[in-house]
C-alpha cells in the first residue's frame, strides 16, 4: 500500500457519518454525555465528544484502552515497546501530561510522574463498558491538566437482580487476558465487583534487542450505590491495579524491570433539595501510586528508583435545574498532592524518600441555557488557588443548535485550560520552585448531519494556543553556569532544569463518518493536525511538534449478518513525525491492517478472533524502540 493517505479514503470519509457508537441511534437527543460532570444530551454539547458504548468497544476487540482510543479522531500514541512500557497519549497534539483521565468519577493521576498525569500503559479494558473522549481545553469543570481533553471511562452497571460476565482470550507472545464480573440491583442497593488478569511474554522493548520483555497485570474494581432514603444515596467506588513490566535501557537488552501499584477509592453522598431541582454531591476520593524500578544486575541494592504519589480530593457539586431552559452546575474542590521520590545510588548508604506537596482550592460554575427550541448556550468560569503559584482563572463559552431534534447539529465553542507544574518539575533534582502554570486558549466550530439511518457526516475545525509550556532546559557544558544550573539552595551543579520556555499552536480538521446499507457497513475518520512549535527559537520555530503526526486516518468496513456473524477489515494510518523536539530525526509513516471476526453462537455466548498488523509492518512510534508485529488472538465472551 502506498505510504501516503489515499485521496479516495479522505473523500469518502468527508461524506460519511460520525462516531460508530452513534451510527444506529435514532435522530433525537437520546445520547447522553457525562464527561461534563452532569448528564447532557449530545445535541446540546458545544464541544466535540466521541462516545464509545459497550457495543462499539466489543466490536473493536481492544486489549488496552489505548488501542481503541487510537481509532478515534485526533488521537496519537507513542509506546516504548510492547504492552506495559512507557505510553504517551496525545489529543489534538497536546502534550502527554495534558489529558485528564477519569474512571467512574475518580480522577486518576500520579504526582510522582514527570508531568504529573496518568500512565496509560497500565490501563487495560477490564470491566469498562463506556468511553467518552472530550476534546479541547476543559479546565472549567476539570481543573488542571485538561488542555488536550478528558477521557471519561465508566464500568458496567447492573441491570438485573443478579448478573455476571466473563471474557478470555489468548494469542501471540504467550498472551492471555481474562476478566470477569458479577453484580446485581435491588430496591436498596446496586452493586458490582470485577477482576482481571493479563500476562504476555511481549517483545524486546528495544528494536535491536534479542530477549523478550514481558508484562503482567492484575486489577479489580467495584461500585455500590446505597439508597438511604428518598432522594438520598451513597456511592462507593474503588479501583486497584498491580503491574510488573520489563524494559530495556538505551543500549539494548537488560534485565531491568519495574513495578506499579495504583488504587483509587471514592465515597460520595448524593441528596436532592427543592423538590428534586437541586441535586447535591459531597465526595472524598484518594488515588495512590507506588512505582519502583529494579536492576538485578546490580550486586548492591537492586532498587534504583522509588516513587510514591498521592492525590486526595474533597468535592462539592451542585446541579440546579431551574426550568426547562436553564441548568446550572457549580462546585468547590480541594486537591492535596503529595510526592516522595528517590533514585538510590549503588551503595550501602540508606536513602531517603524526600516528601513534597502542593494544594489547590477551586470554585467553578457553568450555566446551560436553551432560549429557543434547539438552541443551547453555555458559559462558565473557574478560579483555582495553588499553594505554589497562586491564583488562576479560566473561562469558556459555546453554543449548539439543532433545527431538527438532533439530525443536524451545529457547534461552536471557546475554552480555556491550564496545567499546574507537577511536583516532579517543581522539586526533583531538576526542579524549579517558581514555575508558572501552562495556559491554553482554544476554539472550535463543527457540524454533523444524519441522512436517515444510512449515513452520518461530521466535521470539526479547531485551534489551540498554549504558552508557558514547561520543558527541560539543558545547561551549558562550557563557561560560567547560570544560577538555574545549580540545585536550588545548594552549590551542586546539574545538567539541566525545568523552565517555562515554550509556546505551541495546534490547529486542524477532523472528519468522521459511517454508513450502513443492508448487511454492509463502513466507518472511519481522518485528522489533519498542524501542531507547531512557536517558541522563541529560530532553529525550530514553526516545526511540527515531536511525535505528533500531521495526518491520522482510520477506516473499517465489513459485513454484519443477522445470524450473528460480523467480519471486517480495519486500517489505521499514522503520518511521519519528528522523534524529539531537539533533533531532525524523522520517524516513517505507516499503515496497519487488522482483520476482525465475531460470531454470536448463543444469546449469552460470543466467539471472537482477530489478526492485527496483518502485513507484519515494521514501524516505530519512538526511535529505537520496537513495536508489535503480526499478532493473532482468539477469545470467548459471555454475559448472563
Amino acid at each position: 500500500m502506498p505510504r501516503t493517505v489515499p485521496l479516495a479514503v479522505l473523500s469518502a470519509l468527508s461524506t460519511l457519518a460520525a462516531s460508530p457508537a452513534l451510527a444506529d441511534e435514532a435522530p433525537d437527543q437520546s445520547i447522553v454525555v457525562t464527561a461534563f460532570r452532569t448528564p447532557v444530551a449530545q445535541a446540546r454539547n458545544s464541544s466535540s465528544v466521541t462516545v464509545l458504548d459497550e457495543e462499539a468497544i466489543v466490536k473493536a476487540q481492544p486489549i488496552a484502552v489505548g488501542d481503541i482510543l487510537l481509532r478515534t479522531p485526533g488521537i496519537s500514541l507513542s509506546r516504548n515497546g510492547g504492552y506495559g512500557t512507557a505510553t504517551s497519549l496525545r489529543i489534538r497534539g497536546a502534550d502527554a501530561g495534558q489529558t485528564v483521565m477519569v474512571i467512574d468519577g475518580m480522577r486518576l493521576a500520579d504526582p510522582s510522574s514527570t508531568a504529573g498525569g496518568y500512565a496509560f500503559s497500565n490501563l487495560m479494558l477490564d470491566d469498562i463498558e463506556r468511553i467518552e473522549i472530550l476534546r479541547g481545553p476543559q479546565s472549567i469543570l476539570w481543573g488542571s491538566d485538561a488542555i488536550g481533553g478528558v477521557v471519561n471511562v465508566s464500568t458496567r452497571k447492573p441491570e438485573k437482580p443478579l448478573e455476571g460476565s466473563m471474557a478470555i482470550e489468548a494469542g501471540t507472545h504467550e498472551t492471555v487476558s481474562a476478566r470477569a464480573g458479577i453484580g446485581g440491583t435491588s430496591e436498596r442497593v446496586d452493586w458490582r465487583v470485577a477482576g482481571s488478569t493479563f500476562t504476555t511474554d511481549g517483545i524486546s522493548a528495544r528494536a535491536n534487542g534479542t530477549e523478550d520483555d514481558g508484562f503482567t497485570r492484575q486489577a479489580a474494581s467495584g461500585t455500590a450505590t446505597v439508597r438511604l432514603a428518598p432522594n438520598v444515596s451513597l456511592d462507593l467506588r474503588g479501583y486497584w491495579a498491580d503491574a510488573r513490566n520489563e524494559f530495556d535501557g538505551t543500549s539494548g537488552d537488560s534485565r531491568v524491570y519495574g513495578t506499579t501499584e495504583e488504587w483509587s477509592a471514592y465515597a460520595g453522598l448524593n441528596f436532592a433539595l427543592l423538590d428534586g431541582k437541586l441535586v447535591n454531591r459531597l465526595a472524598v476520593l484518594q488515588t495512590e501510586t507506588d512505582r519502583q524500578n529494579f536492576d538485578p544486575a546490580r550486586r548492591i541494592r537492586q532498587i534504583n528508583f522509588d516513587a510514591h504519589g498521592r492525590v486526595r480530593r474533597y468535592e462539592y457539586q451542585g446541579t440546579y435545574h431551574a426550568a426547562e431552559m436553564l441548568d446550572l452546575v457549580f462546585g468547590a474542590e480541594r486537591e492535596e498532592q503529595r510526592m516522595t521520590t528517590a533514585s538510590p545510588a549503588n551503595t550501602l548508604t540508606p536513602y531517603t524518600l524526600t516528601p513534597t506537596k502542593a494544594d489547590t482550592d477551586s470554585i467553578y460554575g457553568q450555566a446551560r441555557v436553551t432560549p429557543l427550541t434547539g438552541l443551547t448556550l453555555n458559559a462558565g468560569a473557574r478560579y483555582d488557588h495553588q499553594s505554589r503559584f497562586g491564583g488562576n482563572t479560566v473561562f469558556s463559552a459555546g453554543a449548539a443548535y439543532t433545527p431538527n431534534q438532533g439530525a443536524t447539529v451545529l457547534r461552536a465553542s471557546y475554552d480555556e485550560g491550564y496545567k499546574a507544574p507537577s511536583l516532579y518539575q517543581l522539586f526533583s533534582l531538576y526542579g524549579t520552585p517558581d514555575l508558572a502554570p501552562e495556559k491554553a486558549k482554544g476554539w472550535e466550530v463543527g457540524a454533523e448531519h444524519r441522512f436517515g439511518q444510512i449515513l452520518r457526516a461530521s466535521a470539526a475545525w479547531f485551534q489551540r494556543d498554549t504558552d508557558n509550556l514547561i520543558d527541560f532546559a539543558n545547561c551549558p557544558t562550557r563557561g560560567t553556569l547560570p544560577a538555574a544550573c545549580f540545585v536550588p539552595g545548594t552549590t551542586t551543579s546539574r545538567i539541566g532544569y525545568y523552565a517555562n520556555v515554550k509556546e505551541a499552536r495546534a490547529r486542524g480538521l477532523e472528519l468522521t463518518g459511517s454508513a450502513r446499507w443492508n448487511v454492509l457497513f463502513v466507518e472511519g475518520n481522518y485528522s489533519w493536525i498542524k501542531a507547531e512549535d512557536r517558541s522563541d527559537n529560530a532553529a525550530f520555530y514553526g516545526r511540527q511538534l515531536a511525535r505528533v503526526p500531521r495526518h491520522l486516518a482510520n477506516v473499517e468496513g465489513g459485513v454484519e449478518l443477522p445470524a450473528g456473524l460480523r467480519a471486517s477489515v480495519a486500517a489505521r494510518y499514522s503520518g511521519k513525525t519528528f522523534n524529539s523536539a531537539s533533533t531532525t530525526e524523522v520517524l516513517d509513516d505507516y499503515w496497519l491492517i487488522d482483520l476482525r471476526a465475531q460470531w454470536r453462537v448463543a444469546e449469552a455466548l460470543t466467539l471472537q478472533a482477530r489478526v492485527e498488523n496483518v502485513a507484519d509492518e515494521d514501524y516505530q512510534t519512538t526511535s529505537g524502540y520496537g513495536s508489535l508485529g503480526r499478532t493473532i488472538y482468539f477469545g470467548v465472551r459471555s454475559r448472563f
